[in-house]
């Protein structure tokens, strides 16, 4: 490498980190691969940053398309032409084409690093290998009697829960996806127990999501949609009780990226059910479809629309960006099975046999504002959400469009304030903790003014103004609090709810609830480590209802947001939704949807010499 380009790449470098664009791994990773490369210059130096940063941006890998020839960030850097870009990089030792054992894969335009193309190949291949192959034999008489007596046909319009859990029973592989309160997990316990009743022996089956939150919200659903079937002895024996995290079901080792199960050691498993898929990334999903055998069913649960994984990958929307139609025998057999004609296709890839969308809404009016909010966040259609909001009556949604920051945190405050005087007057934990799942404050930021880390204090300060905390310090009752890092032992998990209560000696203590809905107490002391939750992120609300949601927008736009964030925060609230924020900023939100560089959506629906219609565009 002479002088001059050693020269030019460290320049480059130093601007791309003091822009922010990179930081120290991407730059030392970037140094690396110029110095193997046999070819270093300041356009491979720039590949191998954007690469390496992008995984944890969420993408997969770097499009180089979408980045040729544009100023990179707040570089000020140039990138090269896509021609003349990918001439160099096709020069480079560190790099290979699919299959190749390299630091980084080039794919057409896409650059990985070897990791993250292995594990899109990977899940790409082991959804399909699975959407293909026959689930274990089962006798559709007997599931089609057993889907008529759980799921009694009452109308002309097709019944979307007794379609899916049809798939559930007989498929290897069954995607549902629907919004919140369209009965995903009361239809995959009606799925569970066909399974148990159909089956010729005893199955295996197991309850998993990616989050100790998520999973104990799967598990107190299901239990309370046991509770309401009365499901006989022999067939309630056989569901799962319990819900795991799914590094914990696969047996996490500490210090490791590792796992205990794996195909050499696969699961012991005829049936998993995976819940909140939307927040599953492309390496845990590649580890878990590696762990699960040939012979279990997989059926994955989630809302498409909702926000992806923090870490790289959007394999929900991947799985789903297909046709909303199945194949011409897959519709004939599920006639056969639910009664109901299903549109189809012909010649659609397997997987599109696989997936199941609900439609119908029971957590909200099908007709509410938080509906209407929903449907048009979803769909772009940013004039009917500003319309809705516009016209809002205040029963169902509310806007402030020009509200100031101090009056803001007043209204805020206000929501607290009754909870804040009951804990005083010696309200029980149950009581309390009722009247903290009534509200809900929603912030796009963690951070900034308008973050939820800032609106926390602002809001505690204002609290303490009016009285309504009078005891010094963080712990005072009243105080809603959320965990923020996992206690298996505890049984305590990243983002669980609490709320802190005095006792009749004035002893505090901190009460959560666990999955049969009865509230556990912990001394402050012994709590994994928690913050005020008088406000929290949307992302940290995932899976969360409320009775009423304040959705806390930033006055400038930033990049945090997206039509997914605005539809998932809207759609935490049951009865009420009260938007804080400018006209601008709630088109940014609407006109925003979240870029995802990769190619699995391609993977799993494109097919050489077919024109199957994928809506991929996003990811």
């Amino acid at each position: 490498m002479s002088a001059r380009t050693t020269a030019d790449i460290e320049a480059l470098l130093r601007a791309l980190r003091a822009s922010g664009t990179a930081d120290e791994l991407d730059v030392h990773f970037a140094a690396f691969i110029c110095r193997t490369s046999g070819a270093p210059s300041p356009a491979l130096a720039l590949a191998a940053v954007l690469a390496s940063h992008a995984t944890r941006e969420g993408h997969v890998c770097v499009d180089l398309a979408r980045v040729a020839g544009e100023v990179v960030g707040e570089s000020g850097i140039e990138a090269p032409p896509l021609s003349q870009w990918l001439r160099v990089l096709t020069r480079c030792d560190a790099i290979g084409g699919p299959g190749a054992h390299k630091p980084l894969i080039l794919e057409g335009t896409r650059l990985y690093l070897y990791r993250y193309w292995r594990y899109e190949c990977e899940v790409a291949e082991a959804l399909l290998a699975r959407a293909t192959r026959a689930a274990p034999e089962v006798n559709e008489a007997a599931v089609r009697d057993a889907l008529s007596r759980w799921f009694p046909q009452q109308q002309e319009e097709v019944d979307w829960q007794k379609v899916a859990a049809a798939l559930a029973v007989t498929r290897a592989l069954a995607v549902i996806s629907g919004g919140p309160g369209t009965g995903k997990t009361t239809t995959v316990m009606r799925a569970l127990a066909i399974l148990a009743e159909v089956s010729p022996r005893p199955l295996r089956m197991a309850l998993a999501a990616p989050t100790g939150k998520a999973a104990a919200r799967l598990q107190e659903a299901l239990r309370a949609a046991r509770a309401a079937l009365d499901l006989p002895p022999h067939i309630d024996a056989q569901l799962p009780r319990e819900a795991a995290t799914l590094h914990r079901l696969l047996g996490a080792v500490p210090g490791s990226t590792r796992f205990r199960h794996h195909r050499e050691h696969p699961l012991p498993l005829d049936v998993l059910v995976v819940d909140e898929a939307s927040m599953i990334d492309l390496a845990l999903m590649a580890k878990l479809l590696d762990a699960l055998p040939p012979h279990a069913r997989l059926i994955v649960l989630g809302d498409k629309d909702q926000l992806a994984s923090v870490e790289a990958g959007a394999v929900l929307h991947s799985l789903c960006a297909g046709p909303d139609a199945c194949s011409p025998a897959a519709a004939e057999r599920l006639c056969t099975l639910t009664g109901y004609e299903m549109p189809n296709v012909a010649d659609v890839p397997p997987l599109a046999d696989a997936i199941a969308f609900l439609r119908r809404r029971y957590r909200f009016a099908a007709d509410s504002a938080i509906a209407a909010l929903a449907d048009a966040a979803r769909d772009q259609r940013v004039d009917a959400a500003l319309g809705v909001l516009a016209n809002a009556d205040g029963d169902e949604a509310q806007w402030y469009a020009d509200a100031d920051y101090g009056s803001m945190v007043v209204a805020l405050a206000d929501r607290y304030e009754e909870l804040l005087r009951a804990a005083q007057a010696g309200a029980t934990p149950e009581n309390l903790y009722a009247m903290l799942r009534r509200q809900g404050v929603l912030c796009a930021h963690r951070t900034g003014p308008y973050g939820a880390e800032t609106l926390n204090r602002a809001i505690e300060s204002e609290l303490r103004r009016r009285g309504a905390i009078l005891e010094p310090g963080s712990w005072f009752p009243g105080r809603p609090v959320m965990v923020r890092r996992n206690d298996y032992a505890a049984r305590l998990y990243n983002g669980d709810l609490g709320i802190v209560c005095a006792d009749a000696d004035g002893r505090l203590g901190v009460y959560f609830p666990d999955a049969s809905g009865e509230l556990r107490r912990f001394p402050p002391a012994r709590l994994p480590g928690c913050d005020s939750a008088f406000a929290m992120t949307v992302h940290k609300s995932q899976g969360s209802e409320f009775e009423s949601v304040d959705f806390v927008l930033p006055a400038q736009r930033s990049r945090i947001l997206s039509r997914e964030l605005f539809y998932t925060a809207v759609t935490r609230a049951i009865r009420q939704v009260r938007i804080w924020g400018s006209a601008d900023i709630v088109r940014a939100s609407l006109t925003t949807p979240v870029v995802r560089d990769s190619a699995l959506a391609e993977r799993l629906w494109l097919r050489p010499g077919k024109k199957v219609p994928v809506q991929a565009a996003l990811f």
